[in-house]
């Protein structure tokens, strides 16, 4: 029997809410999607592009304990009857917080922000009881989300944070009041939105201002915009600040990293002390990952050789770099897939894994959908990413998306395999092209659709195709 999260009563007293169909119920856990609730959980009836009201008898057929509404005439089952759903949910967050012991960690960047908070979860998980955010859930209502869920039992947290606008990691990170909050790095993202690299940094530095007093600050040393991100954290209520990278002044100092198409080992330096590490995951941009991940550990009371043996079983993610052999007629190709979202740090490390993974017989294949919101200056950012290609020796290059035609007229004649404008489109002609002993990277904005491409290539039934 799955544990006690709410009980109907501590849930009416966090939201200030009224009971009605039931009062007895408790919950082990919460939903805001009737695909994936699970017996028990107490169903939240978001109002976003879909009323989640319209579902709550889909979530009462499912098993729910009961339904967290704005109106109680939407159906069956006992419901707790709040004026707004998400200030709601928010409520349920912050009484989550209040009675929780748990180290809680805000995690945040222009990339790897995901990643990071997985591995995190591991370390953190290897030394007692953890809780982190599901999937990619950064946002107004994934963070209040997997606060509301935070065990009691849990000795540490993690939450990732993600924005769009100035101003939404502000209101996120004083939700969660993190005693530890990182910043994995600064990188064109947002550009349409935010208008500059300055004030994405500002945006990300946001992070700190929820911090309890006794917090600690982590940030990249040798990012450009370092001492900017330094300003951000000494006019907040950290008592601490703690940088990792490369330079010699980070209290958290990379010190050497090899990587292949397996992954990577190195040398850090934790606090003056060498410590040796692995990790299951390929790319240059996991020395940056490790560094960032060590220096936010050891401020969550978790010592440096446990960080390194946690790390040392971490493989990337579905859709963030996790690399399998495919069958196909004639043999099998490699996939790379990274197709869950984009910018141009984070392509330029893709492309990095791209070009040190050998094929056994075959062709050094990219699939690339366009990069979003980057503003004026995306057909510049799009034609940069022709020298990284060239680097990794590609030969043969699919694109999708018109942010990609800066792309296409950049690259080198004969490296151009098909450009249009749709993943849907693309899809078709890459299917026939793949062959026994390819790599094939694939990776692009989550909204350019690349990601049917990877799972296309993923399918069983692509080897019954075979080449056309």
């Amino acid at each position: 029997m799955a544990d006690t999260l709410w009980t109907a009563r501590e849930a009416a007293v966090a939201t200030s809410g009224q009971l009605t169909g039931g009062e007895n119920w408790s919950a082990s856990g919460i939903s805001i999607d009737t695909r994936s609730i699970k017996p028990g959980d107490l169903f939240v009836a978001l109002q976003d592009q879909r009323d989640g009201h319209d579902f709550v008898p889909d979530a009462m057929a499912r098993g729910a304990a009961a339904a967290l509404v704005a109106r109680s005439d939407c159906g069956p089952g006992a419901k707790l009857v709040v004026e707004d759903t998400l200030d709601g949910l928010r409520s349920l967050a912050r009484a989550a917080r209040e009675r929780s012991a748990a180290i809680r960690v805000a995690v945040t960047g222009s990339v790897g922000k995901t990643s990071v908070k997985e591995a995190l979860a591991a370390v953190f998980r290897s030394v007692g009881t953890a809780h982190a955010s599901q999937k990619s859930y950064n946002n107004h209502w994934g963070v209040p989300l997997t606060l509301a869920m935070t065990p009691q039992t849990s000795e540490r947290a993690v939450y990732e944070m993600g924005m769009n606008h100035a101003g939404e990691i502000r209101e996120l990170s004083t939700l969660v009041r993190p005693h530890v909050a990182l910043i994995t790095k600064i990188a064109p993202a947002h550009l349409e939105n935010l208008g500059s690299m300055e004030a994405i940094a500002d945006a990300k530095a946001e992070i700190f201002e929820g911090l309890n007093p006794d917090g600690v600050a982590v940030f990249p040393a040798d990012d450009e915009f370092s001492p900017r991100l330094a300003e951000h954290a000494a006019r907040s209520a950290a008592a601490f600040m703690l940088e990792f990278g490369r330079e010699k002044s980070a209290a958290i100092r990379i010190l050497d990293f090899e990587t292949g198409p397996t992954g990577g080992k190195g040398r850090i330096s934790v606090l003056g002390k060498e410590v040796s590490f692995s990790v299951a995951a390929p790319g240059d941009h996991w020395a940056w990952n490790a560094a960032a991940i060590f220096a936010t550990a050891i401020a969550s009371g978790v010592d440096a050789e446990a960080t390194a043996d946690a790390l040392a079983g971490l493989t990337a993610g579905a859709g963030r770099g996790a690399m399998r052999q495919i069958p196909i007629r004639g043999g099998h190709f490699t996939l790379i897939d990274d197709s869950y979202n984009a910018n141009p740090a984070s392509m330029r490390s893709g492309l990095s894994i791209l070009g040190a993974t050998e094929p056994a017989s075959g062709r050094r294949i990219a699939i690339l959908g366009e990069m979003l919101e980057l503003g004026p200056d995306s057909p510049a950012l799009h034609a940069s990413l022709a020298d990284p290609i060239h680097k990794a020796h590609a030969n043969a290059v699919f694109l999708a998306g018109k942010g990609n035609v800066p792309l296409r007229d950049a690259l080198q004649i004969g490296r151009l395999a098909a450009y249009a404008e749709t993943a849907d489109e693309l899809c078709k002609l890459v299917a026939g092209y793949i062959g026994p002993g390819d790599v094939v990277f694939v990776k692009g904005s989550n909204a350019s659709g690349v990601h049917k491409i990877a799972r296309m290539l993923a399918e069983d039934d692509l080897g019954a195709r075979g080449q056309g």
